[in-house]
């Protein structure tokens, strides 16, 4: 006989859901059966599946060490480990600031994620054992492109998942960014188009007509400063689609620095000199009005020395020091964070 506890992270679903989870090999029809023979229970009691499980509740599962360890499966999940930037961090969530070339969510290819170093970084602290990720496991609730560099918001309990699951569903959280861009602009904009991905070329198409299977897009931006040549852009995403800012400001004919999928080639080859080989795009401050948080996280070295090099330095510590409080000499991603509780 094994017994299991609910904890906080499973509570609120239904049992059936949880079984699926904790015998991941069963086909539904096994454990549909040991319920009606109660060799599983809930309780003490015979349990249907479809009782949704609270806090403290007992189940007790009849099977053998042999039928248990067939049935759960031993696929261990996958995890790795490097120091992380954190921005913000409680008991339900956590924030990071992800490095560019590091992907946000697992790919075919193995290669580890963000979603993978979370779990490291909660094995190691104690937060999170082993026999948890049986039936929990912590993730990311939106994500950057692989070169996209900033705050990815993760959580790390069940409560901090659904959360920041409905507030980005609700849009209730404002997210924005900094990068560099082709041209001068001087005035605000909001525009909006239809954007349609191309799953074969993995880019995708902006237009100000919609089209079939397109999905409407919305960006706002406000230029910072500009020296003629390129602009220091605060952006704010207002839907989240694939490639969506590189996309549609590249579709005003104003692309982002060193983005090769979207960008402009000349205008990018004058930096490869400086290291530049990715857009300089930078997913800087979180806004959650409801809680009245904010959450801050400075540009990257590279980032930071464009900007320097190209007499923008001021306009983006004014930037800083007007939205987000850092002080004037702090540019790395270990400044002052302003996350009032």
């Amino acid at each position: 006989m094994k017994e299991f506890i609910i904890e906080e992270n499973e509570a609120g679903q239904r049992f059936d859901k949880y079984l699926a989870k904790l015998l991941k090999e069963a086909p539904k029809s096994f454990f549909y059966k040991m319920l009606r023979k109660k060799n599983i229970t809930l309780n003490g009691k015979k349990a249907t599946g479809n009782e949704k499980l609270l806090k403290g509740d007992t189940i007790k599962l009849f099977l053998s060490d042999e039928t248990f360890d067939k049935f759960a499966g031993t696929t261990q999940v996958a995890r790795a480990y490097c120091d992380l930037d954190i921005i913000y961090e409680d008991s339900d969530i956590i924030i990071i600031n992800k490095p560019a070339g590091m992907l946000s969510q697992p790919a075919d290819d193995g290669e580890p994620s963000l979603v993978e170093y979370l779990i490291g970084y909660l094995l190691k602290k104690g937060e999170l054992t082993e026999d948890q990720l049986k039936t929990f496991k912590p993730s990311v609730c939106n994500r950057l492109d692989r070169n996209t560099s900033g705050m990815v918001c993760s959580g790390k309990s069940l409560s901090g998942l659904q959360f920041l699951s409905r507030i980005f569903h609700d849009r209730t959280l404002h997210k924005y960014y900094l990068c560099l861009v082709k041209g001068n602009l001087d005035k605000p904009a909001h525009i909006k188009g239809y954007l349609h991905k191309d799953k074969k070329t993995n880019k995708v198409i902006v237009s100000r007509q919609e089209f079939p299977d397109s999905l409407p897009i919305e960006t706002g931006y406000r230029p910072l400063g500009s020296n003629g040549k390129m602009t220091l852009l605060e952006v704010e995403l207002i839907t989240g689609r694939t490639h969506q800012i590189r996309a549609h400001l590249a579709g005003t004919g104003h692309p982002l620095l060193g983005d090769t999928k979207y960008g402009n080639s000349e205008f990018n080859r004058q930096y490869i000199r400086h290291g530049v080989k990715h857009q300089l795009l930078h997913a800087y401050r979180l806004v959650i009005p409801e809680t009245d948080q904010t959450f801050t996280a400075p540009v990257p070295e590279l980032f930071f020395k464009i900007i320097k090099e190209e007499h923008l330095e001021e306009v983006y510590h004014e930037n800083l020091e007007r939205s987000m409080g850092l002080r004037k000499n702090d540019h790395s991603s270990g400044a002052d964070r302003d996350s009032r509780k």
